[in-house]
């Protein structure tokens, strides 16, 4: 009886913390008018976010295209078909590589920095006092920073997959010596704006609600110590990863397989 007890404990613990969550959420996207209303406060987070996150995702983007030319060149040459290293960088990153790594890097670098600057205001108080002066921390302080996170988070992934492909060129042609007219070629012909950069673009736009989620509804939820808030930028990182691999596997067997 007494772990039937502490089973029923955790399940009611585990539905109580999704029903929450879920409230949250439902609520956050219900701000959406009002924080498009007051604008300059989510202008002012997508600088934050999107600006101070720039050049760790270029500078990610950029090796990740010269590695991807190297190994894609040496797979290629076995078949013959080194002309078509245009093409498979330009797939790999905007169907899976930029928007997964994107989503990874501002998990670890944006979404700690929200979730720990909502944690230092629970603990030093300041939500409660904007509720008791009659302002909704909701909607002053949390919808801006979650819409700005899924507004900026496409933009970083474009950032990341042309900078890539720049990347790739810049490996193939300038060091390899692929012929360039073929890599643009071969590139151009076999993208498709709508199934491949449109279903990159849904992955980004997929990724940045999830993890933008993930980092305000750890900060609401962290204890007011500093040892809490530390927690929970830790989890936010972790549980973010989690989230957007899991995501990746099922929108790619929902977008590409079927």
């Amino acid at each position: 009886m007494k772990y039937l007890g502490l089973l029923g404990f955790a399940v009611r613990r585990w539905l109580a913390n999704w029903g929450m969550s879920t409230r949250l959420l439902l609520r956050l996207l219900r701000l959406l008018p009002s924080s498009l209303a007051r604008f300059s406060l989510v202008r002012d987070q997508i600088h934050f976010l999107g600006n101070y996150s720039l050049a760790i995702i270029a500078v990610s983007g950029l090796f990740v295209g010269f590695v991807l030319a190297l190994q894609g060149y040496y797979i290629l040459q076995r078949f013959g078909t080194t002309e078509a290293l245009g093409v498979m960088v330009t797939l790999s990153l905007v169907r899976e590589l930029g928007p997964v790594i994107t989503a990874l890097l501002f998990a670890g670098r944006a979404g700690t920095s929200l979730t720990a600057e909502i944690g230092m205001m629970k603990s030093e108080e300041v939500l409660d006092y904007m509720e008791m002066t009659a302002i909704d921390p909701m909607a002053r302080v949390m919808a801006p920073r979650f819409w700005a996170g899924v507004i900026t988070m496409p933009i970083l992934a474009a950032i990341f997959s042309a900078v890539g492909v720049m990347g790739g060129w810049l490996v193939g042609v300038g060091m390899i010596g692929i012929d360039a007219g073929a890599f643009w070629s071969q590139m151009q012909a076999g993208t498709d704006v709508w199934s491949d950069v449109g279903n990159g673009v849904i992955k980004s736009l997929i990724f940045g609600v999830a993890v933008s989620f993930i980092a305000v509804l750890q900060g609401y939820c962290a204890e007011p110590t500093p040892s809490g808030v530390s927690h929970a930028t830790t989890r936010t990182v972790v549980m973010a990863s989690l989230t957007v691999l899991a995501l990746d596997f099922v929108l790619t067997a929902l977008m590409f397989s079927i």
